[in-house]
């Protein structure tokens, strides 16, 4: 939370900049919400732990915050990942997804305790049961609280496909079995030059 704090007042004049462009160059909200599935407190089971809930959506759903990215006409009804070259994303967009700037406004997510600055990322509902259905040991990422970045993130391309998924998957269970302070030390460092030299985002 402290680093969340400090992030927000760091880069409170670029979330100034940021929002006025994005108004400016495209019709539409200065920021994109979205539920997201977070943390899953229960004791995880081969059966996946229907025990509490009706719908097993396997973890504490929450509204995640983005800078938005692309046209509100194009956005589409189902969930789709972006691909390169997408033309859904605007001009601002592009840049903001390639520099991962559209993470900024999660660190709000951080200090409302829905988030932590490192873990897996959280995905949506309808994305989260398929990929809980097609990857072995998928919902095991729920163990940790979702981050704006992760071992994952500083390893890996957004997604394109479900093999990329795959990676991503054993990169986050990596990190879980490692998990301590010291490591989200280092990928917070190691963040940096992902951003700034925007590798694997578009």
């Amino acid at each position: 939370m402290l680093v969340a704090a400090a992030g927000i007042v760091i880069t409170f004049p670029v979330m100034l900049v940021i929002a006025v462009l994005t108004k400016l160059t495209s019709r539409g909200p200065v920021l994109f919400a979205q539920t997201r599935i977070g943390l899953d407190r229960r004791a995880l089971t081969r059966s996946g732990g229907n025990t509490r809930r009706h719908v097993d959506l396997g973890g504490q759903p929450f509204v995640m915050y983005k800078f938005r990215t692309m046209r509100v006409e194009d956005r589409p009804a189902n969930a789709v990942w972006a691909q390169p070259g997408d033309p859904r994303i605007t001009s601002i967009g592009r840049f903001l997804r390639g520099c991962r700037l559209d993470e900024i406004p999660q660190l709000f997510n951080v200090l409302k305790g829905d988030m932590n600055v490192v873990g897996p990322r959280p995905e949506q509902p309808a994305i989260f049961v398929q990929l809980r259905e097609q990857i072995e040991g998928y919902q095991r990422r729920q163990r940790a609280r979702p981050g704006i970045t992760g071992w994952a993130q500083i390893n890996q391309q957004y997604d394109r496909d479900i093999e990329d998924v795959k990676k991503k998957v054993a990169y986050d269970l990596q990190y879980i079995r490692g998990q301590s302070t010291w490591q989200d030390l280092k990928i917070m460092l190691r963040t940096l030059p992902v951003m700034l030299l925007r590798r694997g985002g578009w």
